[in-house]
């Protein structure tokens, strides 16, 4: 019952690695998807960032507006924190409840924590694996305008406010360099998916 993390900057091609790995049979946990889920309308979640930040950052219908809360936290390192005290104990509650019914459901699985602050939040969390999907700033930010519709002030912006790479690589038991063809990427997250029980063993005996 393996338990793996997957991390990566900001347009790293981390998804593309999630998503090869749920067509192997992973099951693949989506920590952005929680973080919307324990925001949504009612939750106290949502409450509490109301109270912390103003109701300018909720929508007339209730909802969360992220583009008006990342107005107010981006690039305060203060308020990003304040935040996250809001929200990550939330995530790594649900998190949890959904690795325990997987391995519930099925004691073999092999469960992908696909989570971009995994060197922030959760580095020291009993991983069995931690993946690192890398390419370099450039590469990155060169998607971010191509595919996003970013100015290059933006993505460099965007960039800058996560943590180093360095910081990401240092923490890395597998590295796979996403700066190429998708299809190169697929063919790094096959051989990952063969080899998993290998790396496991290899990461364990450290």
């Amino acid at each position: 019952m393996p338990l793996a993390a997957l991390t990566g900057g900001i347009a790293s091609g981390k998804s593309t690695i999630a998503r090869r790995l749920a067509e192997h049979g992973a099951v693949v946990v989506d920590a952005d998807r929680i973080v919307r889920e324990v925001q949504q309308p009612g939750s106290s979640v949502l409450h509490d960032i109301a109270a912390e930040f103003g109701a300018s950052v909720i929508r007339p219908d209730g909802s969360l507006d992220r583009a008006a809360l990342g107005g107010l936290v981006f690039g305060d390192e203060a308020a990003v924190k304040r935040l996250n005290a809001i929200v990550h104990p939330a995530v790594r509650l649900e998190s949890a409840r959904r690795f325990a019914a997987a391995f519930a459901a099925d004691p073999d699985a092999v469960v992908v924590y696909d989570v971009p602050l995994l060197v922030e939040a959760r580095v020291d969390d009993p991983w069995d694996l931690i993946v690192v999907a890398h390419a370099p700033a450039g590469v990155r930010a060169d998607r971010l305008v191509a595919l996003r519709g970013l100015t290059e002030q933006d993505a460099a912006a965007r960039i800058a406010s996560q943590v180093p790479d360095d910081a990401r690589l240092a923490v890395a038991d597998v590295v796979i360099d996403t700066s190429g063809s998708i299809d190169d990427t697929l063919r790094q997250a096959d051989d990952l998916w063969e080899r998993l029980p290998e790396l496991i063993a290899e990461r364990a005996a450290r």
